[in-house]
């Protein structure tokens, strides 16, 4: 059974969108062990899909990419 986390992220505009993204694409290239991670934008969406075949594997892969967001979008605000 694969357990699946699906996360949307609004934002106020479709490059903030795409900076977010960016700044998540060299984690999605290091892969996280026993989890596939998958993003896109849609406009002003970032939509995040973590799937992994055990639960403790899924929330550690959901604990790393959320903390990834919430630095990049501290970074964005003082820059």
């Amino acid at each position: 059974m694969t357990n699946k986390a699906r996360f949307l992220f609004h934002f106020p505009s479709s490059q903030d969108a795409c900076v977010i993204a960016q700044s998540l694409s060299p984690e999605i290239q290091h892969r996280i062990p026993k989890a596939t991670v998958s993003f896109s934008v849609d406009k002003k969406t970032l939509k995040v899909t973590i799937e992994s075949e055990d639960v403790s594997s899924l929330r550690a892969a959901c604990n790393s990419y959320l903390r990834w967001i919430s630095t990049a979008l501290s970074v964005k605000q003082l820059v």
